[in-house]
């Protein structure tokens, strides 16, 4: 079976440091992936290369069939939207806008129709414990309320992949063990891949494969 995602050899050096030294990673359709190692260890710095917002100094990324760093800017960038999804450690909701409205930007940057997106995007915060925060700004939620609307923003465009980096470090407990089922009843439901950077080893262990990076490399 075809991968959704493979990596080959990935190398990434920051000025005379190298941080990335040679990774190879292959990841199936409808996997939760957690990627876990010490500070420094290079996992931030992969995600961001697998997630297309920073280029490896060699090294290829196949998602979804694409080689991606063949595409030019323009092109990663409408790929990276529409086939991608991120949630990050804070929200990054833009707080003049409604929660119904940050989940449909990326919706519409991607030119679909605004019902269309609209329609999906009520729905996606329903399905997510929402369906009566639509019309409240983040100052009037919650912090995991606030994070559950970035996992539904992150959905909008029916992503290949979402990629989340240390998505619970900035919710308390309780939050954070309700955001790790929600990331294992979106992949049961809607069959959603995720690769998931966490220093939360609960959340670590629950996934269907543990990726450990030592040193620049793969364990």
């Amino acid at each position: 079976m075809t991968p959704l995602l493979s990596a080959t050899n990935l190398q990434r050096s920051y000025g005379t440091l190298p941080v990335l030294r040679g990774i190879n990673l292959t990841i199936a359709a409808g996997e939760i992936v957690s990627i876990v190692g010490a500070s420094g260890a290079g996992k931030s710095t992969l995600l961001h290369i697998l997630g297309t917002l920073d280029r490896p100094d060699a090294g290829d990324v196949s998602l979804a069939g694409q080689n991606v760093f063949m595409l030019n800017e323009k092109q990663l960038a409408r790929f990276r939207n529409e086939k991608i999804g991120f949630v990050f450690q804070f929200n990054n909701l833009l707080p003049e806008f409604t929660a119904l409205e940050n989940v449909c930007l990326p919706g519409f940057i991607a030119g679909k129709p605004e019902r269309e997106v609209r329609e999906r995007a009520q729905l996606l915060l329903e399905t997510l414990g929402l369906p009566d925060r639509s019309g409240h700004f983040p100052s009037q939620m919650s912090g995991g309320e606030q994070q559950r609307t970035a996992v539904a923003r992150a959905l909008i465009n029916q992503p290949a992949v979402v990629f989340a980096d240390e998505p619970s470090g900035n919710l308390d407990s309780h939050n954070a063990e309700e955001l790790h089922k929600l990331f294992f009843r979106l992949r049961d439901d809607f069959g959603q891949t995720f690769i998931i950077v966490t220093h939360n080893e609960m959340l670590a262990d629950l996934a269907d494969r543990k990726v450990v990076i030592r040193d620049g490399l793969i364990e």
